[in-house]
């Protein structure tokens, strides 16, 4: 035999022989993902787990009795799927209540009124005790203040009514391009004199229901601040249309809402200890504070259940992480983000390695994939990933965001990713009174459950590019 011929079936035995380890591996992943999903769907936990926060405990804003019974509950539930570890972090959290419910109307006339669903945004200050009672004036966006300047606007009520346009696929980019006006619109208003504003609701869709959200006055004098509020999206046109036939209305609402000193809360934090690197981590998480109108079943109940269940479905299966992987249920991400912040802090205080972070924080509808922030070389590695989810219709596989509550873990070594479900119908809940239990289905909830924790199992077994690059030096 030649010298080539000896060459060339050399090489093709080893091309063999990576060929059947590639599809030994595939083999085994795939088995692996199959038995995750079918514990996820035929016996997942995480629908229960939801009904009781959601049922039982209800809306988890900041600082509440609801947000203190959640850590209490989850850190309970945790505890019981034998865990190596199971503790809560504290975390000082901002306090803001509702008070009574907002009251809104219109007036066209002396006696003439409409009534308006409104609600007050997160952090607001109160109107006066009797209430607030101006003119309006309707604006499409921050920077028309400016040009229509202090003459016209002092002693008015500002309306910011810049709808999410509705021609984005995306809708968490329609939702980013009007969001400026609900977070600083007040801040900016007032410095023009306007007594309060009223801002149209972050939603597609055309209903009765205001969503609150977080605002900030920034540097603004407490005595400077000025109340804030949304209006359902049919309350916005109905405003508008109204304002265009008598731009001389007046609009009315009265809130009770006030902030206190800083509370003491906690992060609930569960571990599985690596078999092979217990001081290397990777986390799976959400956050367990909601907005007060509803129960917080999407936003985001789904996602701490979801994440809760990525370690009982790793119980449950058998499986032995290689590296420790812990679930983080994060408090205060609505109106502050302190407990993102502080796990992170935590984290580098100790020198803690953390080497993937995925969070779950766009609902507990159909998962479609997950966008990542990392590099290059780690995207490689994710992609080549992608034939073992399609069976599961896992098709969206890109670079992009995160998570709010992972992000303070950002750095050159972590890959830090968001489960991505479908997104058209999550802002009919977002911060509105009909995120309940009712709108999520316990399918489409499990599904992400088991997407998620295929994702750990791929990251957790292969590791990062990072990671295995140090290892080689």
């Amino acid at each position: 035999m030649n010298l080539k011929r000896i060459i060339g079936v050399g090489v093709v035995g080893v091309l063999c022989t990576v060929q059947g380890i590639a599809q030994k591996v595939n083999k085994e992943d795939s088995i692996a993902i199959r038995s995750i999903y079918d514990e996820a769907l035929l016996k997942g936990k995480s629908y229960k787990w939801l009904d009781y926060l959601s049922n039982e405990i209800g809306g988890r804003l900041s600082g509440s009795i609801e947000a203190e019974k959640a850590v209490e509950y989850t850190k309970e539930e945790l505890d019981k799927l034998g865990l190596d570890k199971v503790w809560l972090q504290p975390v000082m959290v901002p306090k803001w209540t509702r008070g009574v419910p907002e009251y809104a109307f219109i007036e066209t006339a002396p006696g003439i009124t409409s009534l308006m669903d409104v609600c007050a945004l997160g952090g607001s200050v109160p109107t006066p005790p009797g209430g607030l009672k101006a003119q309006v004036v309707e604006v499409q966006s921050l920077d028309e203040l400016s040009v229509l300047g202090k003459e016209k606007i002092e002693g008015k009520i500002v309306f910011f009514n810049r709808p999410m346009k509705a021609n984005l696929i995306n809708t968490f980019a329609a939702y980013g391009g009007c969001v400026d006006q609900r977070y600083a619109g007040a801040m900016e208003a007032a410095k023009y004199g306007a007594v309060g504003i009223v801002v149209r609701s972050m939603n597609l869709k055309r209903d009765d229901f205001p969503h609150t959200g977080s605002m900030s006055y920034g540097d603004l004098p407490e005595k400077k601040r000025i109340p804030a509020c949304a209006i359902s999206t049919n309350g916005a046109e109905y405003l508008s249309s109204a304002l265009k036939i008598k731009p001389d209305i007046n609009f009315f609402f009265k809130q009770t809402c006030r902030v206190f000193p800083d509370v003491k809360s906690y992060n609930v934090i569960g571990e599985i200890t690596g078999s092979e690197f217990p001081n290397k981590y990777m986390i799976v998480g959400g956050h367990l504070d909601s907005w007060d109108l509803g129960d917080g079943s999407h936003d985001d109940g789904a996602g701490c259940v979801q994440s809760m269940e990525v370690l009982r479905l790793f119980k449950e299966t058998n499986y032995k992480p290689r590296h420790s992987i812990r679930v983080v249920l994060f408090m205060n991400e609505e109106n502050g983000l302190r407990g993102g912040r502080k796990y992170a802090e935590e984290a580098q205080l100790k020198r803690e390695e953390h080497l993937f972070a995925l969070e779950s924080d766009a609902g507990g509808f159909t998962p479609r994939g997950f966008s990542f922030d990392t590099d290059e070389a780690n995207f490689a590695q994710i992609k080549s990933w992608e034939p073992l989810f399609k069976p599961y219709l896992i098709h969206y596989f890109e670079k992009g965001g995160s998570g709010a509550d992972i992000g303070p873990l950002k750095n050159d070594k972590i890959v830090l990713s968001g489960l991505r479900p479908d997104s058209q119908r999550y802002f009919d809940y977002h911060h509105a009174a009909s995120d309940t239990f009712e709108a999520v289905n316990k399918r489409e909830l499990e599904l992400g459950g088991a997407a998620m924790a295929s994702l750990m199992y791929l990251f957790d077994k292969y590791g990062t590019k990072s990671e295995l690059n140090r290892v080689k030096k």
